[in-house]
């Protein structure tokens, strides 16, 4: 049961990892997979089966106009977990979106890779984002989670993470109004990334790991209205 319920219009802190901590990407196709899976489920109207998408040749930029159920805010995929920040914009939209998502792409991993079984480790896990004093670590925590692990060198190729959308402006996963919002709440893409590395380096710091700022400050800002219009 979970300690929290799902609200639309709210933010939520979403994240899993393999069975036995075990990697669940192996190569780049399996990362592109699993990044449009995060685009085509989050659709309230299926697109059914990735692959049947695919075949033919579904028209990923009309779905723009199509009503999401969930709008993506932040991701980041390392080898073995990823890490989420979604708006709920449907009724049940998290649930049914991570259904979609760990569903569909465990079938694919399963029958790509001629394996059986479960690939992820038991149910999604899930936080409440806006939560006073939370909200700016979190958002710094997902966004560059792999720098707060030692992932070994021959494995970060298979790092995705939303950084280069928010730095370019560029946003095709991430929802464009979502990004640019909390852009404008963190000052800019440099004055978020300057917070992030002091709140990354914190944070290795607690677990014994060495820094990756010299700085050890946290830049504190105003309160954050997440329904702003």
């Amino acid at each position: 049961m979970r300690k929290h319920s799902f609200i639309n219009g709210s933010y939520y802190h979403v994240y899993n990892r393999g069975v036995d901590k075990r990697d669940i990407f192996s190569d780049d196709k399996d990362v592109e997979r699993f990044l449009l899976c995060l685009k085509l489920f989050s659709y309230k109207d299926p697109v059914g089966s990735v692959q049947i998408a695919l075949r033919e040749n579904v028209d990923v930029q009309r779905l723009h106009k199509k009503k999401k159920m969930i709008s993506i805010v932040e991701y980041c995929l390392n080898p073995n977990h990823f890490h989420l920040i979604l708006k709920q914009e449907l009724d049940r939209g998290i649930s049914e979106f991570m259904k979609r998502l760990l569903g569909g792409y465990t079938k694919y991993f399963n029958d790509r890779h001629k394996r059986s079984g479960s690939l992820m480790q038991g149910r999604f896990k899930s936080s409440y984002v806006e939560r006073e004093n939370y909200f700016e670590m979190i958002f710094s925590y997902v966004m560059w989670n792999y720098r707060v692990h030692d992932i070994p060198k021959n494995k970060k190729y298979l790092i995705r993470t939303s950084e280069q959308e928010y730095k370019t402006r560029n946003f095709h996963l991430v929802n464009p109004v979502e990004g640019r919002k909390f852009l404008k709440i963190f000052g800019g893409y440099k004055n978020f990334l300057k917070h992030s590395t002091e709140i990354i380096s914190i944070i290795r710091e607690e677990r014994g790991k060495v820094s990756v700022s010299k700085d050890g400050s946290i830049k504190q800002f105003a309160p954050i209205d997440f329904h702003e219009n």
